[in-house]
């Protein structure tokens, strides 16, 4: 086969790898529909007299990778090797094994692993089905795993043990975690920038503070390490769960000093300051990030999610109601998370009329509430005396229920025992049905609603002794902090 004259794509521009797009590509991104297979496409690419090489496609599934298409990313890789009949790098089958996670599971990435020759799979191999482990938290598989890499002799980077270290820490087995990097001492393995932000917000998240303020004093020590944004804002927010708000806010400004000069770097920074200040009870500052991050000029509904979130822990909701306004005017991308911010603070202080209000508008527009718009108007209601309109709220809230966001059996419980006072049995038997027909409720739960509904004396008491995955508060989970990979921190609500 002649080389394919790539004319459109430069695979090293200004010193990295960049994709540009060619006319396969084109055919590929314009087709985003993952029900639909990228195989034809390929094929039909070839039947045209076009050819292809294997960096091309690399670069192809890498880029769908980016973008989330997990689907596309797999069909190619697979027809690569099996239609095209490049032989399997070590690189191609590691993509691959972790694609197959992604697609369908981790018990089919372990077929696939299995599958492939014991000489053949290499570091790269086995540190991606460590990757699916560590993803899924199979501690147990992982640890194996660990082991027979270490006596293939294949670990001789830090990676497969910020992979551990970072499993033991979203576990919440914290003890593990100093043993793990001795051990790489003892190996000669040197810690990066990557296992000392793991080990940073594991004292974060144990609330250990002189843990936190020794590692800060090593890695400020230690030449490899740059301090950045990240380390800085991950130390505050340990700080601010401690109540130590004036070390927090010494942690905040200099993590500002350190912010990225990239559009995209500025606006995720920006975005976890705004959840960072507003723990910290500063409503000046949070008002200052904003407008910095007006000035930066990419928006996004994250950002409005974190302004909205941190303005009504401030209690400003009329600061609140203003930038809702200002993205209700000028959104691109309705996002109902931004709603369910003020429909869920109207109900929590007794303004149902502005939450109904609300929601009736996002009907009328044509856009669909969710079911914790449902569940949180359900609240507003039945705290307010609204008994009807909160039973078909409620109901709403079930029908559209997903998985850890669906409405709490105490709220349940206090409808049913509202409709057995009315004597109307019909609805209570069909609110149970909905209970019992929905795949997010366990068996449990409603045979504890079902005795409960059997009882003369109805009362509430019941759903106090149920589990914490049938009592989750407003169908969505509190505000959290969200960790991302280099320990930045930004408030997040659903």
């Amino acid at each position: 086969m002649k080389p394919l004259l790539r004319k459109n794509l430069n695979l090293y521009r200004h010193g990295s790898p960049v994709l540009r797009y060619t006319d396969l590509y084109n055919r590929i991104s314009r087709t985003a529909d993952p029900a639909v297979s990228m195989v034809p496409i390929l094929e039909n690419w070839l039947d045209e007299g076009n050819e292809i090489k294997r960096p091309e496609l690399q670069e192809i599934i890498r880029q769908l990778r980016k973008d989330r298409r997990y689907t596309h990313a797999l069909q190619i890789s697979q027809w690569m090797t099996d239609r095209v009949c490049f032989n399997l790098s070590p690189e191609d089958a590691a993509s691959q094994l972790d694609l197959i996670s992604k697609v369908y599971g981790l018990e089919e990435a372990e077929k696939y692993f299995s599958s492939i020759p014991e000489n053949s799979r290499g570091y790269r191999v086995y540190s991606a089905l460590l990757n699916c482990y560590a993803h899924t938290k199979c501690l147990e598989k992982a640890g194996a795993l660990m082991e027979k890499m270490k006596v293939l002799r294949f670990i001789r980077t830090p990676q497969p043990y910020n992979l551990m270290l970072n499993l033991y820490s979203q576990m919440g087995k914290y003890e593990k975690l100093d043993s793990l990097m001795q051990e790489m001492k003892e190996k000669g393995i040197k810690c990066d920038f990557f296992t000392f932000n793991i080990r940073l917000n594991a004292y974060v998240a144990s609330c250990d503070i002189e843990g936190l303020e020794g590692l800060l004093m090593k890695m400020k020590a230690d030449p490899r390490i740059s301090m950045d944004f990240h380390s800085y804002a991950a130390a505050a927010n340990g700080y601010l769960k401690a109540g130590l708000i004036e070390k927090a806010l010494t942690m905040l400004k200099m993590s500002e000093q350190l912010i990225s000069s990239s559009v995209n770097s500025k606006r995720f920074a920006y975005e976890s300051l705004l959840g960072l200040y507003a723990a910290a009870g500063k409503k000046a500052e949070v008002y200052r990030i904003w407008n910095l991050y007006k000035k930066n000029g990419v928006f996004s509904n994250v950002g409005y999610v974190c302004m909205i979130s941190s303005l009504l822990k401030l209690d400003d909701m009329a600061g609140a109601e203003r930038i809702w306004g200002e993205w209700d005017v000028g959104k691109l991308l309705f996002d109902i998370r931004i709603p369910n911010l003020m429909i869920k603070a109207y109900c929590s202080k007794g303004l149902w009329e502005k939450a109904e209000a609300l929601i009736n508008k996002i009907v009328e527009s044509r856009m669909e509430p969710n079911g914790a718009s449902w569940d949180h108007m359900a609240t507003g209601y039945f705290e307010n005396g609204q008994m009807t309109k909160a039973v078909e709220a409620i109901k709403k809230a079930i029908s559209l229920s997903k998985p850890g966001k669906k409405p709490c059996l105490y709220r349940v419980e206090v409808c049913l025992k509202y409709l057995k006072g009315q004597g109307d049995m019909e609805a209570v038997e069909e609110l149970l049905k909905m209970i019992k027909e929905s795949p997010f409720y366990s068996t449990g739960a409603y045979d504890r609603l079902l005795s409960c509904a059997n009882r003369e004396d109805l009362t509430t008491s019941g759903s106090d002794q149920t589990g914490d995955d049938d009592r989750t508060v407003g169908g969505e989970p509190p505000t959290a902090l969200e960790y991302t990979d280099k320990g930045s921190t930004r408030i997040m609500t659903d």
